[in-house]
């Protein structure tokens, strides 16, 4: 059977560019809205997708990507999710670092798109030397020999911004994006919120055919039964058809950001677990609460040369947080979240740090300097050779002889593998013959077993760290 002719749906359109180049500003005076004054920092910190009607009854759908370097990742995904790319470049500062970026990811995407050229209302306005950087970075803009629309606007004045709806419209109709009627149901996720009082929320641009409620839906063997949809001013409807943003109510646990949403067979599908415990790395380890997802993907790589994550999760800090840092001995660090009162008085109780940020600039500076200072204090009280391997319950223990120093049941350890420092890794159970003991001394055998577990090798070393 052939495919139904294509139908016309509003082109789903990423907004991309370098930091303060007006991304945001740009959608704001398209929306006629104040979304910026609201953003912690200067910073839209989150990803989001918006419908606008253009004054000749064109619909266009906006996906705004933040700009800072920490969230690439969701810059990459919004590149992916767009029928049109806009590539904003400010006027007075020229092409920089996430210019480059955005654009390597255009590329890579092959997806159609257009410059702005934004704030051209400034004195300091250059934008013939903006598009001569643009052509040295191979862009064949029109006029240039090449075929990619540039459009000068100021988003303070408004010029320009009509002329670039327009243009879109156009560059969509050129490019034929429509959607067949009878394909699929296919709906991008864009972000998820663990909301307190409704459970997880899912944020999806439609792509292909209708979600209604009722619906049974997965990706990356997450489902959930679809008991809400809500558009981008938080009204309920009962269903969503293509270029449309909505919001899902339904699913128990997270699904993946940046994955297709298809219809699913039923509700028995695996789910993901969206607390990961990870060992990794040779840093100092923390705890990581944050709000979305998203913003989870975006950090993580951020603070691989900072810290470990030793746990990773989306929502508010609970008390099972605050135990899990007791028990390890590591700082629990938030990004727009909030500490229950009972979990705030148990970490007063159990001596366990907490610090919440809403701007990410001030998170990772912070966590630099913190453990910066502790590199320079570090001491090392005792080292162990592991020499054997021994299972027990489905989980291996470590048989380890003291080379040097002490191990104590409370030290922070790190694995070491030849000349690399692999993990760090925190003690479970510390038993000499079958019997717990505290300590271990110089030349004394030992059986230790971690938690959580990890691959660990016959000759690795263990080291006793203080700081």
């Amino acid at each position: 059977m052939k495919n139904k002719v294509q139908k016309a749906r509003p082109p789903i359109v990423a907004i991309l560019g370098h930091v303060d180049h007006g991304k945001t500003t740009l959608l704001d005076k398209i929306r006629s809205t104040n979304l910026v004054d609201r953003e912690a920092g200067g910073i839209t910190q989150g990803i989001g997708a918006w419908q606008v009607e253009t004054k000749k009854g064109e619909k266009v759908t906006f996906i705004d990507t933040p700009g800072h370097a920490a969230f690439q990742k969701m810059r990459e995904r919004g590149a992916r999710v767009a029928d049109l790319v806009i590539l904003v470049v400010a006027a007075d500062d020229g092409i920089m670092p996430q210019t480059v970026e955005s654009l390597q990811y255009i590329k890579e995407s092959k997806t159609p798109f257009i410059i702005a050229i934004t704030k051209t209302d400034l004195k300091t306005a250059q934008s013939e030397r903006v598009k001569t950087q643009l052509v040295d970075n191979g862009v064949s803009l029109e006029g240039h020999g090449g075929d990619i629309v540039v459009v000068e606007i100021s988003s303070m004045t408004g010029k320009g911004v009509e002329d670039l709806l327009e243009m879109i419209a156009l560059v969509a109709q050129m490019n034929e994006i429509g959607a067949k009627t009878d394909l699929p149901t296919e709906a991008i996720v864009i972000e998820t919120v663990l909301d307190r009082r409704r459970g997880p929320v899912v944020h999806v641009v439609v792509r292909e055919g209708i979600l209604k409620v009722g619906d049974v839906v997965g990706t990356n063997g997450v489902t959930g039964r679809i008991r809400g949809l809500f558009d981008e001013h938080q009204k309920p409807v009962n269903m969503a058809g293509p270029g449309m943003p909505i919001a899902i109510l339904g699913f128990e646990t997270i699904p993946p950001v940046g994955l297709p949403l298809t219809p699913a067979e039923n509700e028995m599908a695996a789910k993901i677990d969206t607390k990961r415990v990870i060992p990794k790395g040779d840093n100092p380890s923390i705890i990581l609460k944050t709000d979305t997802a998203g913003s989870l993907e975006a950090l993580v790589p951020q603070l691989a040369d900072k810290v470990s994550t030793l746990q990773e999760e989306v929502g508010d800090v609970s008390e099972s947080d605050v135990l899990m840092a007791a028990s390890t001995k590591v700082p629990i660090i938030g990004f727009n979240v909030r500490v229950s009162k009972s979990a705030q008085r148990l970490a007063e109780n159990e001596h366990v740090d907490i610090h919440t940020y809403s701007v990410i600039y001030e998170l990772l500076q912070d966590l630099e300097n913190w453990f910066k200072d502790d590199e320079a204090d570090e001491k090392i009280l005792g080292k162990a050779e592991i020499v054997a391997e021994f299972p027990h319950n489905k989980k291996r223990i470590a048989g380890c002889r003291v080379t040097e120093g002490r191990i104590t049941r409370s030290d922070r350890l790190r694995l070491v593998r030849g000349d690399e420092v692999l993990s760090n890794v925190h003690i479970a159970s510390l038993k000499k013959q079958k019997i717990d003991i505290d300590k271990a001394e110089i030349g004394e055998e030992f059986g230790i077993l971690f938690d959580p577990q990890f691959d660990f090798q016959v000759g690795d070393m263990l080291e006793s760290v203080q700081n």
